[in-house]
């Protein structure tokens, strides 16, 4: 089990600059709603006990130079528990960050909802959710920070309601408590470090790494900007481009070719990565995030680390799952929601096309994808990279502006399974290639992408041929 921090010191971690919000709450009976008896006194005895009246500690605050409204769990209150004075606090500091214009920040510790307080405690779960809902539409992003323990209620609103989920080390995550699970249930399970691998949080920070950590994802969500992001130049040893579609698909599968690692490298000076598709997976072959791009810093969307703020999802040429797919829906409708611009790279051979991946819902995640693409009002810019494999491919690549490096090749399916559908030997899998047109400079030709990309900036197309 983690050390339990108390509220203030939660807070310390993240700021030296915290005001506390002021608290204005109606005269309740005595022993609460259900006139259970004794709860005044548990009350009284937790307040003496934490020197907190409340089980939540609300303010504004300045975290590594940005301003937010900060949310502490005070654990020691009657184990964080969330009853109607406690949702009266919640409601009122989201209501101040959306009439302030200001990102706030959940510091998680709670057990559930509080039983003295009956079913009137559990419908704060309503006014949470309703009031988190209002600041999402209000374009304005939520982070948690899960400390120990994060269960029942308060993970199911506050905690995995949040856009971007971060967790201290050895904390308990679920929605069942650990007085409440099944007997026999694998303690494991209920773990920051077993949420992290399921795709329910974002990262495991540690202590000492938070206040930095939160400072650089509020500097990156709240630097929104209607100016596209440019392609990246080319990595790849030569601007020469293929002489056959044969030659365009074996240079895409050259091991010595760049991959997305590389690209997000030289293209951002700071990044931090999302991971996880929030339904139980995660995909190492889909890269995403948001990061200062290695521009200037000047005008809109620049932050304080120097440099635009770009969202990116990025396939790494392997095979994209399921979860690779709803991860990078869930990146583009973020950054679409915060008006943060969106590149993409594209490089898979296509969609994991086995067993697994068809019972994971491979089609339903590619078709969310396409949807998310195709509603998106922040501008979106793809550049091709690798391999374009089909519609896996596709799924990800911007409409209208779409870039290719001379390293690439687009295709409707691969050379060598276009050639099995027509009942060709394999050997004619080359020529099979150059019948489909998937050069790069075909690509311009049919007006699938704008232009090729080469070492240092985009460029008009040269002729087809």
């Amino acid at each position: 089990m983690a050390d339990r921090l108390s509220a203030r010191e939660a807070i310390a971690l993240l700021s030296d600059d915290f005001d506390r919000l002021p608290v204005a709450e109606g005269v309740y009976a005595p022993d609460g709603p259900l006139s259970w008896q004794g709860y005044d006194a548990s009350r009284a005895r937790a307040t003496e006990r934490t020197g907190e009246d409340e089980s939540v500690v609300c303010g504004r605050a300045r975290i590594d130079g940005t301003p937010a409204v900060l949310i502490a769990f005070e654990f020691g209150f009657l184990g964080g528990s969330l009853g109607e004075r406690t949702g009266d606090r919640l409601e009122a500091a989201y209501t101040y960050a959306r009439a302030h214009r200001l990102p706030v920040v959940s510091l998680v510790a709670t057990g559930g909802s509080r039983m003295q307080e009956g079913m009137l405690a559990l419908t704060q779960l309503q006014r949470v959710a309703r009031q988190s809902a209002l600041t999402r539409a209000a374009g304005l992003p939520q982070l948690a920070v899960l400390r120990d323990p994060t269960t029942g209620g308060g993970w199911a609103t506050l905690g995995a309601g949040a856009d971007v989920v971060l967790a201290l080390p050895g904390v308990q995550v679920g929605f069942a408590g650990s007085r409440v699970r099944p007997p026999g249930a694998d303690p494991a399970a209920y773990t920051a470090q077993a949420q992290l691998a399921a795709g329910a949080i974002d990262a495991v920070v540690r202590p000492q790494e938070l206040r930095e950590t939160v400072g650089l994802w509020l500097a990156l969500l709240t630097a929104p900007s209607t100016e596209p992001a440019p392609p990246p130049p080319a990595l790849g040893t030569s601007d020469r481009l293929p002489d056959t579609g044969w030659s365009a698909v074996q240079r895409a599968r050259s091991p010595e070719r760049p991959r997305a690692q590389a690209y997000l490298d030289a293209y951002f000076t700071r990044r931090a990565a999302i991971g996880g598709d929030r339904c139980g997976g995660t995909d190492d072959g889909m890269l995403c995030g948001f990061g200062f791009s290695s521009g200037s810093g000047s005008g809109a969307g620049s932050g304080e680390h120097g440099g635009r703020v770009v969202a990116y999802a990025a396939q790494t040429g392997t095979a994209t799952r399921p979860a690779g797919y709803r991860t990078a829906t869930r990146l583009i409708r973020l950054a679409d929601r915060l008006g943060i611009p969106v590149l993409t790279l594209v490089d898979t051979p296509g969609a994991a096309n086995d067993a697994e991946a068809e019972r994971q819902g491979v089609g339903a995640a590619i078709a969310e994808l396409f949807g998310a693409v195709a509603t998106a009002r922040t501008p979106l810019t793809t550049l091709l990279i690798g391999e374009g494999g089909s519609g896996g491919a596709l799924a990800l690549a911007a409409p209208g502006n779409t870039w290719a490096t001379p390293d690439s090749y687009f295709s409707v399916i691969a050379p060598e399974l276009a050639a099995a559908i027509l009942k060709r030997p394999p050997e004619e899998a080359p020529g099979t290639a150059d019948q489909l047109h998937v050069r790069p400079q075909d690509l311009v030709a049919l007006g699938v992408v704008r232009g090729i990309v080469p070492g240092g900036a985009a460029t008009s197309p040269p002729p087809p041929g």
